[in-house]
């Protein structure tokens, strides 16, 4: 008498297109994250939202009085106020999604673990409510162009472009740190660590014109300097960042996207068992 061959059980491989057409099924369940995400990240605050202005706000003051008072850098010409807020709005979209993409997994997870849904759905969730950010912090941008007296160039027409670039790479980025933190959790003490010295090492303080021209070919290889830069250009009327770093900016944007959704879709299949 043969012995029985054992039954293995184990997720099916699917096709990007299905995946995605599964994802746009499940767009309902992408608002209801969303929307929950929103109602959730002020509760129980005494300011609420107000904290959206108030953490780009204080920031930029305090880099007006460390890199413009203290250490007299350039703000081309335009309030120090101005220029650090403007790059802050930005820096602050893309951080927001980085971050918060990159925990999606394990803050939720019970849902992971236990019912079936199309994955892609908990960073894309986290997309709408880093945009709402970006404009309540626009708003309070355009109240400081109103005191100061400063005028919108046809600049800000691009100014699509600019979150688009910045958006792409963090969601690219978030998808394989939100992939790799389900198995290991090292990732969510290194990530905020890697974010701090990418503020800095990113002309949101002070102008990419302001690093040595010795050092121009390293400090371009961060896509992050087109983008911020042209999002200045684009609010503030500075100087523009050229076509070749923008074009770096956008190759490398379409690349992160392309391999975060490879890793993720990769280590997928085993999240429900490890997370």
């Amino acid at each position: 008498m043969t012995s029985a061959t054992p039954l293995r059980l184990a997720p099916g491989h699917r096709n990007i297109g299905r995946e995605l057409a599964e994802t746009w099924q499940a767009r309902d369940l992408l608002y209801t994250f969303a929307d929950r995400d929103l109602r959730l990240r002020y509760r129980q605050t005494a300011l609420g939202v107000v904290w959206v202005v108030l953490q780009p706000l204080i920031a930029a003051g305090i880099f007006t009085f460390v890199f413009g008072t203290v250490a007299h850098l350039s703000s081309e010409g335009k309030p120090y106020l101005l220029f650090t807020f403007a790059a802050l709005a930005g820096w602050n979209f893309f951080s927001g999604i980085l971050t918060r993409a990159s925990g999606c997994l394990v803050g939720n997870a019970n849902l992971v673990s236990r019912i079936f849904f199309p994955r892609l759905i908990l960073p894309l969730s986290v997309m709408p409510a880093a945009l709402v950010d970006f404009v309540v912090a626009l708003g309070m941008f355009a109240v400081l162009l109103a005191v100061y007296r400063i005028a919108p160039t046809a600049a800000l027409l691009t100014l699509p472009l600019w979150m688009l670039l910045l958006g792409a790479g963090a969601f690219g980025a978030g998808l394989v740190a939100a992939s790799l933190m389900v198995r290991y959790r090292d990732v969510q003490y290194v990530l905020p660590v890697a974010v701090q010295l990418l503020l800095y090492a990113s002309p949101v303080a002070y102008a990419a014109a302001r690093v040595p021209e010795r050092w121009h070919t390293l400090y371009y290889l961060n896509p992050l300097v087109a983008a911020i830069e042209g999002l200045r250009w684009a609010l503030l009327g500075t100087e523009a960042p050229s076509a070749g770093a923008v074009a770096w900016s956008a190759s490398v944007a379409a690349l992160a996207v392309i391999a975060g959704v490879l890793v993720f879709r990769r280590m997928e299949r085993g999240f429900a068992d490890v997370i």
